[in-house]
């Protein structure tokens, strides 16, 4: 198992810059197998969704995944959690059906050369790296919308949860973020042309949230040649939450009160509703989705 998990993180090439959570540098993912002796029960990993089309939109453009499990041996205990989010643009119903496509084709990546070789003898191991993997899922998917979908695109946030670590994969403008006691962390950067702007110093972030092309996109699955996506690996911290949200949710309710409803609230069933009530309460002008994972060491 040890060579599982040194294979699957020795290789980490595609650190993401200018993130308010630093990345993780190039290093194996786990320490030897010895010091786990003293630490045989994994971290755990509890996760809810919720999903609305918002007040002011005919039918749902976004699309969501989720897989929470565990494989625990006598040595080396691991929660896996996947979560993906992807919110689609494009006329004539493309929009849903390349997120779909988004969410499908890099779930089925993940799981097959990552997740199934868990379960199969230790010399069947992937030959790529975690980063590697959800790279060519979302390479993959990107290419099946340009295909399936003319004039579609979707944007593509996914979270991979192993261990102690989580890899981001990430194209547009859906974003991840980690509530780590009372700070808000943004794990991702937005590939808008406002957000550009912003960190050209050509506009302000309060001028950003009402600009009239604040949902413009220079980088999305299915929107031209070439694709690049953001791989960023981070530790994770003993406890604490994830986010993954499209921007009907993020765009509409200050991360102040997204903290506060995930502080107050009983279960994360409720605080997934609670905040897309919220958005829909503040007018709700887009599809809503949030997935939250709550982190207990």
């Amino acid at each position: 198992m040890s060579g599982f998990f040194q294979r699957l993180f020795g290789t980490q090439k595609n650190q993401t810059e200018e993130l308010t959570a630093e990345p993780l540098p190039e290093e194996p993912f786990f320490p030897p197998v010895e010091s786990y002796q003293e630490h045989l029960e994994p971290p755990q990993l509890f996760a809810g969704s919720a999903q609305s089309v918002g007040m002011q939109r005919e039918h749902n453009e976004d699309s969501l995944f989720m897989l929470t499990t565990t494989v625990a041996s006598n040595k080396l205990p691991v929660n896996f959690g996947l979560y993906i989010v992807a919110d689609g643009m494009g006329g004539h119903r493309f929009g849903e059906v390349a997120s779909e496509l988004a969410v499908r084709i890099l779930a089925e990546q993940v799981t097959q050369k990552l997740l199934m070789p868990l379960f199969r003898p230790a010399q069947e191991t992937p030959q790529d790296s975690i980063q590697e993997i959800l790279r060519d899922g979302v390479y993959t998917a990107h290419r099946e919308i340009t295909k399936e979908t003319p004039g579609g695109g979707t944007t593509l946030t996914a979270a991979l949860m192993l261990g102690e670590r989580l890899t981001i994969a990430h194209v547009g403008d859906s974003r991840a973020y980690l509530f780590d006691n009372d700070e808000v962390r943004t794990l991702t950067r937005d590939h808008s042309l406002v957000k550009r702007l912003v960190e050209l110093g050509q506009i302000t972030a309060e001028e950003a949230a009402i600009h009239p092309q604040r949902n413009v996109l220079y980088r999305a699955l299915g929107q031209g040649e070439p694709l690049e996506a953001d791989i960023s690996t981070f530790s994770l911290p003993e406890s604490g939450y994830l986010m993954l949200c499209s921007d009907g949710l993020w765009g509409v309710v200050p991360q102040e009160e997204l903290l506060e409803i995930v502080k107050e609230s009983t279960t994360i069933q409720q605080a997934c509703q609670r905040m897309v009530n919220a958005a829909n309460e503040k007018g709700g002008p887009d599809n809503i989705t949030v997935i939250l994972v709550r982190l207990l060491g």
